[in-house]
Formats: structure tokens, C-alpha cells, sequence
């Protein structure tokens, strides 16, 4: 069973996806896009078909005290997007901290500057899906 793991931001998408086992999350792709959603939708339709992925999960953005905020319903409006164009599930993930994990990593792998606009996103992905499949207990 293929998963993929979504970081959703306003100008880039990380994309991971597991392994066949659905034990280990990777990195894919990062989107970059800017103002309308049907571009990466469309993106992840084809990845969703090019990887015969049965479920999604799409890291959902919470302030610390576990209240939704303008991040997490702009999330939520692409979740929306999302969900009209795949016929997979589409699964909520606290992603509280991700991203700040993300850099962190790329800080001690010694990764430059002008690399980590892009990877900062696919890694928040990787960490999202992992989180994930860790719970699941494959």
C-alpha cells in the first residue's frame, strides 16, 4: 500500500511517499506554485495515478493550544480542493513542529541556504508521513 504525505504551504508543496510496505516515508517532489490550487491538485491526480496511492496524509497545521488558525483553514481549503479531484482518503495529521524538525536536519546535515527552500518542504513532508506510519505500527 502506497501513502502519500503532503506538507501544504502558499508557494510550495512537499511531497513524500512510504515505501511499498508503507514502513519508511521519502522524499518526491517539491510543487512550486503560486495562487491557483488546480496546478498542484492536478499534480498530486497524476502522482495518486502514477503510484497507485491509496491514501493521503496531509500534514494539518494547529496552533500550539490545539485551536485551528489562518494556516490551518487554507489547509483545510485544499484538503477541500484535493478531495473533489482524488477518490483516495485524505487523513489529518498534526503537523505541529515539522518544519522547524526539517530545518534543524538540514542544519546538521550542513545543507546550503539556497538548497533548503525546496528540501525544508519535502522533508516536513517525509517527517509528516513517517509520523504517520510510525502510528499505524507497520
Amino acid at each position: 500500500m502506497q501513502i502519500l504525505g503532503i506538507d501544504y504551504g502558499d508557494s510550495r508543496i512537499g511531497i513524500a511517499k512510504s515505501d511499498p510496505f508503507g514502513w519508511t516515508a521519502q522524499g518526491l517532489e517539491t510543487i512550486n506554485w503560486k495562487g491557483n490550487l488546480s496546478q498542484p491538485v492536478q499534480r498530486i491526480k497524476e502522482l495518486v495515478r502514477e503510484y497507485n496511492i491509496e491514501k493521503i496524509v496531509v500534514g494539518f497545521p494547529k496552533n500550539m493550544n490545539g485551536t485551528i488558525g489562518p494556516r490551518g483553514e487554507k489547509t483545510q481549503e485544499f484538503i477541500e480542493k484535493l478531495s473533489g479531484a482524488v477518490s483516495v482518503e485524505i487523513i489529518k495529521w498534526d503537523e505541529r513542529l515539522t518544519t522547524v524538525a526539517a530545518n534543524r536536519t538540514m542544519h546538521e546535515m550542513g545543507v546550503k541556504t539556497s538548497k533548503k527552500k525546496g528540501l525544508v518542504d519535502q522533508i516536513a513532508a517525509v517527517y509528516i508521513l513517517q509520523g504517520y506510519l510510525d502510528s499505524i505500527g507497520k
